[in-house]
């Protein structure tokens, strides 16, 4: 077996535990709990059997409606994020543990000491994937009410990202006394000291996943790794093109940022195979009510009178305020032209309503058989669309094992995988991330 070639590039894996959205296929009989412990430890171990770089949770603050009822189809609730990653932590030894916690609604001091604790009980494993919010209708589970002006979102994390900075940089070493921390900004009046040594990792790898103009400057200034939902080869490319340019602008080099789509994986013995599963698998993501509900946030409007097997909506989408759902994230910038992309497509390719919404709204990804698949994940790497993948599978627990079990041996005989992790390594270690800077500036 190759253990590694210097022509091929590092593929970088991160797993994703789905459930936060609707490509999460509750009903099929495989599809385990997202409550039981056992859900997370086997996800967790099925990818570092694969030796994945990081496992990844997402957030969910609410449950969120639409129609004024609880979206069934797009389920959020979970357990608390960094309790089940310091579980995770109990029951692996070399996966890094990514979660996603909001800016918005929580505090610096208390953000820096979750996240430490959990470096050092994994023994320097832990990531912070940094998210915002200006919502309202998510911010009232929260004392301060939790609205924030949409151009603040990045201000604030910013702030609050640089103030963690300072309380991890406050205790050097062990042996050390913590330096008082100050901190006087827009968001915040801090003075105080942190009660935790600095962490194995010094400070907790840092994600992003925003798209906004804003977004991608933050991702850019701040974050080792950019969780990107641009994996087709056009928009990749220019998304990696465009964050990169932005890390450099902002006195990095292009390398300490890392590029990573959310992909699916299908295989198959036969491409044919292949293609059918993928056909089985997204018929069971999107059912007529989810195609109507899919099509209700874009459109603004209720659908539900439509048939999901008959044509498009002929009425146009109702601009402004979203009003149809409420504790999602805003996703589309300019329903117009959104509307109109849609009205193409079912044209062209003579499609129904729920087939348009199996065309347009399914995550990239790569079909076809464990050859094909490690072929194009090489490639994607080597020609400069990403560094590496967070793959998605559409169930749980076990959703992985076909790409451990068939891709990841070929992608090791090719030198794009390791073959074993190394001893003692922190993620930064894993993914090839730069140590952070000392002592952060805050004004």
């Amino acid at each position: 077996m190759t253990t590694s070639n210097p022509i091929v590039p590092q593929v970088i894996l991160g797993a994703h535990f789905p459930g936060v959205n609707h490509h999460t296929v509750w009903s099929d009989p495989n599809s385990g709990s997202h409550i039981d412990f056992d859900s997370f430890a086997r996800f967790a171990q099925i990818a570092e059997r694969g030796f994945f770089d990081f496992l990844f949770l997402a957030e969910g603050l609410r449950l969120r409606e639409q129609r004024g009822k609880i979206h069934d189809l797009d389920v959020v609730g979970r357990p608390d994020t960094l309790p089940v990653l310091a579980a995770i932590a109990s029951v692996t030894q070399h996966l890094g543990l990514v979660g996603t916690i909001n800016a918005t609604f929580n505090e610096p001091y208390e953000l820096a000491r979750q996240f430490a604790t959990l470096d050092h009980l994994s023994n320097g494993r832990a990531a912070w994937n940094v998210v915002t919010s200006s919502d309202a209708f998510t911010g009232e589970n929260f004392r301060r009410g939790g609205y924030l002006d949409p151009a603040d979102r990045y201000v604030r994390a910013a702030e609050t990202l640089n103030a963690a900075r300072a309380f991890w940089d406050s205790w050097p070493a062990q042996d050390a006394e913590a330096e008082t921390v100050q901190v006087h900004t827009s968001q915040f009046d801090i003075t105080g000291r942190f009660n935790i040594p600095q962490s194995p990792q010094g400070h907790p790898v840092i994600f992003q996943a925003g798209d906004s103009a804003a977004g991608r400057d933050f991702a850019a200034a701040n974050a080792d790794a950019v969780f990107t939902r641009h994996g087709t080869p056009e928009a990749g490319r220019a998304f990696y093109q465009d964050v990169k340019a932005r890390a450099v602008a902002a006195g990095r080099s292009s390398d300490e940022l890392k590029v990573l789509p959310g992909v699916s994986a299908v295989i198959g013995d036969t491409h044919t195979e292949a293609e059918e599963l993928a056909d089985h698998i997204q018929a069971q993501q999107i059912s007529g009510p989810t195609a109507i509900h899919l099509l209700e946030q874009i459109w603004n409007r209720d659908l539900s009178a439509y048939d999901p097997e008959g044509p498009l909506p002929d009425i146009e989408p109702e601009l402004g305020e979203t009003t149809i759902i409420r504790g999602r994230a805003r996703y589309i910038d300019d329903r117009q032209k959104t509307v109109a992309h849609l009205r193409k497509v079912a044209e062209t390719q003579q499609l129904n309503l729920r087939q348009t919404v199996i065309e347009t709204q399914a995550r990239h990804w790569y079909v076809g058989t464990p050859e094909s698949v490690a072929d194009q994940l090489i490639d994607a790497v080597a020609t400069g669309i990403c560094d590496g993948f967070i793959l998605v599978p559409h169930i749980t627990p076990t959703g992985l094992e076909p790409f451990v079990d068939k891709v990841v041996p070929i992608l090791q005989e090719r030198g794009a995988l390791r073959t074993a992790y190394p001893s003692h390594s922190t993620l930064r270690d894993l993914i090839g991330s730069a140590q952070p800077a000392q002592k952060v500036s805050i004004s």
